[in-house]
């Protein structure tokens, strides 16, 4: 039982990835308000893994929902959408990296040749 007086099942316990993902935009959706606190800088790293793990408490303290079964087929859909933008996200910085990497590793061995001049 929560502060509200809500009981949550222990089938709704458990990682949320659209709420780790879409923090503000899942709260909003959800009915929830507290992953807005993601908007303060520094502080919202933190936050978005706290809106993770109790993502699903939150929704179902806040939503009305006939089961448990509703209940997850709702959040399944933003599980899905954050699962997909969370390995988005991860290909991208490894990407990121190793564009960083290959240019460093020119920039080193002195592949660049400034001083080319073509008349």
């Amino acid at each position: 039982m929560d502060e509200n007086g809500t009981i949550v099942p222990a089938e709704v316990k458990g990682w949320n990835w659209g709420a780790f993902m879409y923090n503000i935009f899942w709260g909003i959706g959800n009915k929830t308000y507290l992953p807005l606190l993601c908007l303060i800088p520094g502080f919202n790293f933190i936050w978005m893994f706290v809106c993770g793990f109790k993502g699903n408490e939150w929704a179902w303290q806040k939503g009305d929902y006939k089961d448990v079964e509703t209940f997850k087929a709702v959040q399944a859909t933003w599980n899905r959408a954050g699962i997909v933008q969370f390995i988005i996200g991860i290909a991208f910085i490894a990407l990121y990296f190793l564009f960083i990497g290959a240019i460093i590793t020119s920039i080193l061995n002195g592949n660049f040749d400034y001083q080319h001049n073509s008349y």
